[in-house]
């Protein structure tokens, strides 16, 4: 991690990095992290048994008034699916496909509590493909 990282851009590196464990634990492989294409960023991408998960990580302190998932809104979700559909043509992927949003609170007492959302959104509603 570079030190010339913000306090926000530390959080967030530190919240992927607890989101990705998490995963793990629970029986997730890893596949990718910080997945780039011209349409967006996927934070983790995993395999849960026969499906490909694609993560959205979002971290937030408690002196933030609103909870993670409120800043995956409409615009975020189409550049996840879009570049979802990126990874999944270059990789030619005919496994099923979902959408999680896995919150991070980073405690005052350095202790992170997740929130895992599973299917918390669908490729459907942008008509980009049929997932």
């Amino acid at each position: 991690m570079a030190e010339a990282l913000t306090p926000a851009a530390k959080n967030g590196w530190l919240g992927e990095r607890l989101a990705a464990r998490y995963l793990r634990r629970r029986g997730y492989a890893i596949l990718d992290a910080n997945y780039r294409t011209r349409q967006g960023e996927v934070d983790i991408i995993a395999k849960a048994g026969s499906t490909l998960v694609f993560c959205e990580v979002k971290t937030r302190t408690p002196q933030m008034l609103s909870l993670p998932r409120e800043a995956v809104g409409e615009a975020k979700q189409r550049r996840l699916v879009a570049a979802a559909l990126t990874y999944v043509k270059q990789n030619q992927i005919t496994n099923n496909l979902r959408f999680d949003v896995l919150e991070v609170l980073l405690n005052d007492n350095g202790k992170a509590e997740i929130t895992h959302i599973p299917n918390a959104f669908t490729a459907e509603r942008f008509g980009l493909f049929g997932v």
